[in-house]
Order: C-alpha cells, then structure tokens, then sequence
C-alpha cells in the first residue's frame, strides 16, 4: 500500500470514528436536556435527534419571518385532499356552525369549543410563509386564536410535552412540543387573507406553524390531546409522517 492511500484511509477512519464519537456526544447532551424527538429510532434517529436538539437549543424562542402585505402571494396554492366524507359535507351544509374542536388528555378542564367561541377569544393576525416539502409555497395573511390561549383555558399540566392535532380526514394526525404549542405565531386558524379559512386550504380550522413545513399544518383539526408521551398514539413516532417517511421536526 502506497503511503498517499495509507495516509486516506487512516484519514478518513479517524474522521469516521470521530464523527461517531460526536453524535454520541450530541446524542448524550440531547438526553440530558430532554432533547429527544419521537422518531428518534432507527437508522435516521441520530440525525434526527441532532436536528431537533441543535433547533430547540437555537431558536426556541425565535420568530418566523412576517412579511409586509404587498407581498402576499396572488393565487395560494391548495392541495389536493381525498374526499373529507358525508360528516364533513353536513357541517359544511350548516356554514360549520356544528363544528367542535375538542382539547383533552393532560388538562386541568377538557373543553370544546365551536368556531364561534374560537373566534370570539383573543385573535392574531400574522402574514408568514408557507413551504411544502414537496417544492411549493406561497405568502398569505392568516388570523386565529394563539393556541397558547386554548391552553390556557384548559389548563395544561406541568408533566405535558406535546400538543397531538387530529384531522377530520381519515387517520391524519399530527403533533408538536410545548416549544412550537405556546409559541406566539402557532395559530387554531379560521381566517385567510381577510376572509374565512377556505375549504381547500383547510377551513373551517387548521393549525398554523409557520416555524416548521407544511405538513405540520395539518387541516380540518376537530381534536388537540396534550400528552406527555406519543407511545399511545399511532407508531409512537409522533405523527403519521415519519410513519411514511418523513421526519417528525420539520423546522425551517
């Protein structure tokens, strides 16, 4: 063996072992600070684990970029979404006036709520970025109630970690941390560039996160869980979609 390849190969081997030897590092400091996310498991785990620990560490309490108005984006782009069912189509027949978001699980007072009562708390508007790991994105105004006051309301218990979100669709579900659930900018939304929430980009309510990718924003939600572990849920991954490959964290 040469000397230049002897020289590479003992070169990249202490690279290696030191690379390893730093997610270990990371992966221990993550533990001792609580660090850890639910998709922190197989092959991808460390990666993830690193993302999520080095954000929270970083911009815990950093804001999402808010842009002035002119440069709200003409024609937002909706997705398309199966068929939301017969239920969906008899709320949506009454103007949403029977639609109820539930909040349960580590709560002083479980609670309901109707777009009404919704719209009637305390309300934000934030005109923020929506980008879709899929390539697209666009600029609206969106107004809603912070989640932060939901949660007030009900009162969350000290032992809490996570807000789980569910969809009126078919097994669509999501969640976050206490980090993204009391931020100032996570929105219940019900409005959109001055209007209603439109059905195509998730009214009657959708929760807004505009310091993570779209599919966090999860459309239709009827239900929040506060939980202090996402074992119960699906996976155990924290969503459904890690559970399709996806990471569970998708700050931006």
């Amino acid at each position: 063996m040469s000397n230049l390849s002897r020289r590479k190969l003992i070169t990249t081997g202490l690279a290696a072992t030191a690379g390893a030897s730093g997610l270990a590092v990371a992966a221990r400091l993550a533990l001792r600070h609580g660090l850890i996310p639910p998709d922190h498991g197989g092959i991808y785990g460390p990666g993830e684990t690193l993302t999520y620990a080095f954000q929270r560490m970083l911009t815990r309490h950093s804001l999402a970029r808010e842009f002035p108005r002119s440069q709200i984006s003409k024609t937002p782009f909706a997705n398309v979404v199966d068929p939301l069912g017969e239920e969906f189509k008899r709320l949506q027949a009454g103007a949403f006036t029977g639609w109820r978001l539930a909040v349960d699980g580590m709560v002083a007072r479980p609670a309901s709520f109707s777009l009404a009562e919704l719209k009637s708390y305390p309300s934000r508007n934030q005109i923020t970025h929506l980008a879709c790991e899929e390539g697209w994105s666009f600029i609206a105004e969106w107004t809603g109630v912070p989640l932060s006051h939901l949660l007030h309301l009900v009162g969350i218990l000290p032992q809490a970690r996570y807000v789980v979100y569910f969809s009126i669709q078919h097994d669509w579900w999501d969640s976050v941390d206490m980090a993204d659930a009391l931020h100032p900018q996570t929105l219940v939304t019900y409005g959109m560039n001055g209007g209603e929430l439109p059905v195509g980009h998730g009214g009657p309510i959708r929760l807004r996160v505009p310091r993570q990718l779209g599919y966090k924003n999860v459309k239709y939600i009827t239900r929040l869980t506060v939980t202090d572990s996402m074992k119960g849920f699906g996976q155990g991954l924290g969503s459904v979609s890690p559970e399709g490959g996806y990471a569970w964290y998708a700050g931006i």
